[in-house]
C-alpha cells in the first residue's frame, strides 16, 4: 500500500489489484470477491445517477455489520456522496433525528432496523433500500422507482461486455472535502454530527498501515460496529484499502461466538473494545493464574517461563492464534487484565482516540507500549497536556493535526466549544505525559470528582482496582452526599457457581470494600457499596453511561 494523492485512489487500486480475491464475507453466509464489490458499486452508482443524487448529497446507512453495509458506504463515497453511518443500536426516534438533521436524501437500512422506523418521520428521504435484499421499500421519485426496477437492464446497456477492471475510474477526492458525518451517541444531550474530511480517513488508514501492516489474503473480523468510526476505519476501510478479506459475524460477539469463528477465520489483526478481551481472558486464562499450583510454579524461573509460554499460547489460541496484534480502544482496559497480558507477553496495544479524530490520537506498537499508557501521538498528530507539570500533574489532553474533524455539522457553537482559537481540539480527557511522549489517561474531565477538602479523585482508577476483586463484574464510583459510593454489578454466575447466596455476595462486596480502602489514600476511601441487579447501560463503545447512575438510592 503506497501513499496516494487521494483516499478513493486506495479503494480503486485495491479493487483492481485484488479483483479475484475475497473481499467481504458474512460469517456462515455469502462472500463477495473484489470484482463482486466493484460490480455492486457500479449498479448503485447507476441508481444514484438515475435518481438524481448529486455530489455532496448525504446517504445514511444503518444496520448490523454486513457485506451489504460495506458496499453501500463504498458506493456512496466513490460516487461523491457523504456517508452518514448510523449505529443500529440507536432507538428509532434517534435514527429519525439523525437522518433528518444530516439532511440525508437516501438511506440503506437493515431489515431489523427497518421494522421499527417510520418513513413519514423522515420526509426528506428520496428512497430507502433494505441492505440484505436490496428491496426498495420507500420511493418518493418516479425516476428512482424506474431505475430500481430496470437496474439490470441499465447496467447491461452501460457495460455490454461485462464489467471489467478497466471500467473502474472513480472520482478524485480533495483533502478538505467532507467524506463522512458520524453521529456520536455521547452520554448526555443530543448526538452531534462529526464532519470528517478525506484527509482524516487517509491519515488514519496510512497510520494503520505504518503500525499494523496487513496485505492481500490476510483475514480481518469486523467485531466493532461500523456505525462507529473505530470499526469503520480500523476494520473495514483499512481492510479494503489493504486488499484484505473482511468477515462480519452478523451477531453479538460473545466469547463463544468469537472462539468458534476466530478458530476458523484466524484473523491477522484484531480490533476490539476492552470488554471483549476482558471477558475472554477472565473466562479462559485467569483461572490458570488463580490455580494454587501455578502460582507456586510461577516462582520457579525455568518453569516460570515455560508456564507463561503455555498460558500465552492458550490466550493466543482463544483469538484464533494467527494475529500479530490486538488493538484495544474505545474504553479503559482493566488494570489487572493488562498486568496479566504483560506478564505472558501477549501482543496487545491500546489505541486512544475519539470520533472527532476518526479516531486515532495516540497509540504505539505493542512491543513499544508502556504499561498503563496508550502510547505516543500518532503520525501527523500533535498532542499536549494542559498542566504546569504534565509529567506528574494531570491536565486536559489537547491535540491537532490531519486526523481532526472539520467541526460539528450545523453546530458552530459546539465546534467552538471543543476547538480553540489556536486550532487545538480539547478532548475532555485528563492525562499525564512523560518525557518520551507516552500518554496515560486518568479519566474524563467531567467524571472528575472532588471531595469536601478539594482533593481530585479519578473514579476510573478506583474502578480498575475494584473490577479485579472477587465476584465483581463491573463497577462505577459516584459521589453521594460528599461521600464516595461504589455501585457494583456482581458476577452472579461465578458467585452462584461457587455456592454463594445473595447474602454471601453482599458480604463479599463488603470484604472487597475493606480491601480496596487499604489500597487507597484517605481522601478517596469508599464509604458504601450498593449492588446493581443488572449490567450497567453502555454506549456503543461499551463505556458505562455514568449520568444514569449518579442518583441511585439504596
Amino acid at each position: 500500500m503506497k501513499q496516494q494523492d487521494c483516499f478513493i485512489k486506495y479503494i480503486e487500486q485495491s479493487i483492481i489489484k485484488n479483483w479475484d480475491l475475497n473481499a467481504l464475507t458474512d460469517y456462515n453466509g455469502e462472500t463477495f470477491q473484489y470484482k463482486d464489490v466493484a460490480r455492486k458499486i457500479a449498479k448503485i452508482h447507476l441508481l444514484f445517477e438515475e435518481a438524481g443524487i448529486k455530489k455532496g448529497d448525504k446517504v445514511a446507512v444503518c444496520g448490523r455489520n454486513s457485506s451489504f453495509w460495506a458496499v453501500a458506504v463504498l458506493a456512496t463515497i466513490t460516487y461523491g456522496g457523504v456517508a452518514v453511518p448510523v449505529l443500529h443500536e440507536f432507538k428509532a426516534d434517534n435514527i429519525h433525528n439523525i437522518v433528518n438533521h444530516s439532511e440525508a436524501r437516501f438511506m440503506f437500512v437493515g431489515d431489523q432496523v427497518w421494522e421499527n422506523l417510520n418513513e413519514e418521520l423522515m420526509p426528506n428521504l428520496e428512497g430507502i433500500i433494505v441492505l440484505n435484499t436490496f428491496e426498495l421499500v420507500v420511493s418518493r421519485s418516479e425516476k428512482l422507482s424506474y431505475a430500481h426496477e430496470h437496474l439490470n437492464a441499465l447496467y447491461g446497456k452501460k457495460y455490454p461486455r461485462n464489467f471489467r477492471p478497466h471500467d473502474i475510474s472513480y472520482r478524485k477526492d480533495s483533502p478538505e472535502e467532507l467524506a463522512v458525518i458520524n453521529y456520536t451517541s455521547g452520554t448526555t444531550g443530543f448526538s452531534k454530527g462529526v464532519m470528517l474530511p478525506y484527509r482524516s480517513l487517509t491519515s488514519n488508514v496510512e497510520y494503520c498501515w505504518e503500525k499494523h501492516p496487513i496485505g492481500p489474503g490476510d483475514n480481518l473480523v469486523g467485531i466493532l460496529p461500523m456505525g462507529h468510526i473505530f470499526g469503520m476505519v480500523y476494520d473495514f476501510l483499512y481492510g479494503i484499502c489493504a486488499g484484505a478479506h473482511v468477515y462480519y459475524l452478523t451477531r453479538m460477539p460473545s466469547p463463544k461466538i468469537i472462539a468458534q469463528s476466530f478458530s476458523e477465520i484466524k484473523p491477522k489483526l484484531i480490533s476490539c473494545v476492552p470488554l471483549i478481551v476482558e471477558k475472554i481472558i477472565k473466562k479462559n486464562i485467569l483461572p490458570r493464574f488463580d490455580n494454587r499450583v501455578n502460582k507456586i510454579l510461577l516462582q520457579v524461573p525455568i518453569v516460570n517461563e515455560k508456564l507463561k509460554a503455555s498460558i500465552r499460547q492458550e490466550a493466543m489460541d482463544a483469538f484464533g492464534g494467527n494475529f500479530d496484534e490486538i488493538i484495544i480502544g474505545g474504553a479503559p482496559l482493566n488494570g489487572g487484565i493488562e498486568s496479566l497480558l504483560r506478564t505472558i507477553n501477549f501482543p496487545y496495544t491500546i489505541a486512544y482516540g475519539m470520533t472527532e479524530c476518526a479516531p486515532i490520537i495516540a497509540s504505539s506498537h505493542w512491543s513499544e507500549l508502556k504499561q498503563k499508557c496508550c502510547g505516543k501521538a500518532a503520525s501527523r498528530m500533535e498532542v499536549a497536556v494542559v498542566s504546569e507539570n504534565p509529567e506528574s500533574t494531570p491536565g486536559e489532553l489537547i491535540c491537532k493535526g490531519e486526523n481532526m474533524m472539520l467541526g460539528y455539522y450545523k453546530n458552530e457553537e459546539a465546534t467552538k466549544g471543543v476547538i480553540d482559537e489556536n486550532g487545538w481540539l480539547h478532548t475532555g480527557d485528563m492525562a499525564v505525559m512523560d518525557k518520551e511522549g507516552n500518554i496515560s489517561i486518568k479519566g474524563r474531565c467531567k467524571n472528575l470528582l472532588m471531595n469536601a477538602s478539594g482533593q481530585n479523585i479519578y473514579p476510573e482508577e478506583i474502578e480498575s482496582v475494584l473490577n479485579n476483586m472477587p465476584y465483581v463484574s463491573e463497577s462505577i464510583i459516584v459521589m453521594q452526599n460528599e461521600k464516595l459510593v461504589a455501585l457494583i454489578y456482581p458476577d452472579y454466575d461465578d458467585a452462584f457457581a461457587n455456592g454463594l447466596s445473595n447474602e454471601d455476595i453482599e458480604k463479599a462486596m463488603e470484604t472487597n470494600r475493606a480491601s480496596l480502602n487499604q489500597q487507597l489514600p484517605g481522601y478517596s476511601q469508599i464509604s458504601k457499596v450498593k449492588l446493581h441487579p443488572e449490567e450497567f447501560e453502555k454506549t456503543a463503545k461499551k463505556s458505562i453511561k455514568r449520568f444514569m447512575y449518579q442518583d441511585i438510592q439504596g
